[in-house]
């Protein structure tokens, strides 16, 4: 009978935990964000508006579409693939966010057939 009340009371306390998502104070801005490549930590920069996602990385210039779906959620394309890869549409998802940072998941907006599909996670932060 205890154990059964400390798992009624654990699953009371963890269901009511909502991650917080203001995902509308991250719709458009300047951000930076940090990845690794090839074992080397790199950081790029990117400026969001309503409709546009300019991404600035060693010295090179990307321009994407921007389409949101919801507050949380949009479809990025970019506007000059150089090959069929860059043609496909990715999909952004908010997960959660604090003050001046929010944490997405992203994956290709059209499934590949007989290919499992691939997410990726990451953290973007807000500098104005």
């Amino acid at each position: 009978m205890r154990h059964l009340f400390v798992i009624f009371l654990c699953i009371t306390c963890f269901s009511c935990y909502e991650n917080e998502r203001n995902c509308s104070d991250f719709k458009t801005g300047t951000f930076e964000f940090t990845f690794i490549v090839d074992g080397i930590e790199k950081t790029g920069r990117f400026i969001r508006t309503d409709t546009l996602n300019i991404d600035y990385f060693e010295n090179k210039v990307d321009s994407a579409s921007v389409r949101w779906i919801n507050d949380c959620e949009f479809i990025q394309k970019d506007l000059h693939p150089k090959s069929k890869n860059e043609e496909k549409a990715i999909h952004f998802k908010i997960l959660s966010t604090t003050e001046d940072t929010y944490t997405f998941e992203y994956k290709l907006a059209v499934k590949e057939p007989y290919k499992k599909q691939r997410i990726e996670k990451g953290t973007a932060k807000k500098i104005n």
